[in-house]
């Protein structure tokens, strides 16, 4: 079964094209058949689409188009999808595409599991805007792209992002504010990289082969966007995001976890308004703000390591610190792990940020592998730790796709959805 897996931004659509079906999620034999992305949607957009050969190759496609909304966009992805000249074995009609699964960034406390798209759960979605003003608005424009391209006849998969934080107990998701505010308003911690942590759980007992119920590891997603996950059960226990995705780890423009005080202080002395400060905590700091040079890793190292630039230091020793601290938290909230896994962009790829972070947790028995950790980079998988290490660390790249796509096919013919 064909699926198609959107992830709909303000003006962009990420998709992949995934062949997968019971026997293959069992044998775990999943194909990802062609990937890419537009962006600039609303101008002249950028195109670049990959058809994934079998022998592991790809053929790419550039270039440079005008698409007015996310309409025009995915119809775009679609004609390319079912093209001749694309030539996807087995895909030549709209009717090849079996299903379209969607990241859905907030489900709230009512959709805590992936569903069939119904106008019921649109409403639903469309109730939890509030709660994710910039994403859910953005993910319903692809649900109502799709729609519209397949006239209506394609089925459609939410898959939320906030889900598999449902499961953390109250004292882990509840703010220590009047509880009122909770009953009226939901403000309480709901987490995100669900989709992510999940999957690399799954992976993880994969590699081990062991049941879910045995699976206590934390889970720390490292990217532009950052988070971590204490896992006790295959289920999540604490995650360091909150409402919103500003709280936790420092990020790449995001500040993290600050002192409420500040935003007050901030307003007064620079005549800010509240959503000027917001603006700021969320798109003005993070390693951007701390270093004043860039909000990618990849650069902030180069700086350090190349240059000695005291900030892009100073900006990766505070996210490493950062992180370092929750995964000390976890351990104690967890009451030990058996491991922890580095996944996300800059999780999977910095052997030096990751070095940065496990150095000197000797004394809760972690002992990083240097040469097994430099070699761990480009979409390898595999474990960073010494022998002696009491906890294993594992690099695990995620795939967040292929969960959507197995999710959708799960829905539709009615297999259990794994938490």
């Amino acid at each position: 079964m064909n699926i198609l897996v959107l992830n709909c931004g303000s003006s962009s659509v990420k998709f992949q094209l995934i062949d997968t079906d019971a026997e293959k999620i069992k044998t775990d034999t999943d194909r990802r058949l062609a990937h890419g992305v537009i962006e600039r949607i609303g101008g002249p957009a950028l195109v670049n689409f990959s058809v994934q050969n079998a022998d592991g190759s790809q053929r790419t496609t550039r270039e440079a188009v005008p698409l007015r909304d996310h309409s025009a966009a995915i119809e775009k992805i679609v004609q390319w999808i079912i093209s001749p000249e694309t030539n996807i074995s087995g895909i030549s009609t709209y009717s090849d595409i079996a299903a379209v699964g969607h990241r859905v960034v907030h489900g709230g406390e009512e959709l805590t599991r992936s569903l069939i798209i119904t106008d019921e759960v649109i409403k639903q979605i469309e109730d939890c805007i509030d709660l994710a003003p910039l994403h859910n608005p953005q993910n319903l424009k692809g649900i109502y792209a799709i729609r519209k391209v397949f006239g209506g006849t394609a089925q459609q998969v939410a898959v939320f992002d906030t889900a598999f934080h449902h499961t953390l107990p109250d004292y882990a998701y509840l703010y220590a504010i009047p509880y009122q505010f909770y009953r009226r308003h939901k403000i309480r911690r709901y987490g995100f990289h669900g989709i992510s942590h999940r999957y690399v759980q799954y992976r993880y007992r994969m590699l081990k082969n062991i049941p879910r119920d045995t699976v206590n590891v934390i889970s720390i997603h490292l990217g532009n966007g950052a988070s971590v996950c204490a896992i006790k059960g295959g289920r999540s226990q604490d995650t360091s995001m909150g409402m919103t995705p500003l709280e936790g780890l420092i990020m790449g423009t995001r500040s993290g976890d600050i002192d409420p005080a500040v935003l007050e202080h901030l307003a007064h002395k620079e005549g800010f308004s509240l959503s000027d400060v917001e603006a700021v905590l969320n798109k003005q700091s993070g390693l951007l703000g701390i270093s004043g040079l860039t909000n990618d890793m990849r650069e902030l190292v180069a700086e350090a390591v190349e240059n000695d630039d005291r900030r892009a230091k100073l900006a990766i020793e505070m996210f490493a610190y950062r992180a370092k601290k929750y995964i000390g938290s976890y351990l104690a909230s967890l009451n030990g792990a058996s491991a922890i896994i580095f996944t996300g962009g800059i999780g999977e790829n910095s052997d030096y940020v990751r070095g940065r972070i496990l150095d000197g947790l000797d004394w809760l028995g972690i002992t990083p592998d240097e040469a097994l950790n430099k070699a761990t980079t480009r979409g390898k998988e595999g474990k960073i730790s010494a022998e002696s290490s009491r906890l294993e660390v594992y690099v695990i790249p995620t795939n967040e796709e292929l969960l959507i796509a197995r999710d959708t096919l799960r829905c539709l013919i009615g297999l259990e959805l794994p938490r």
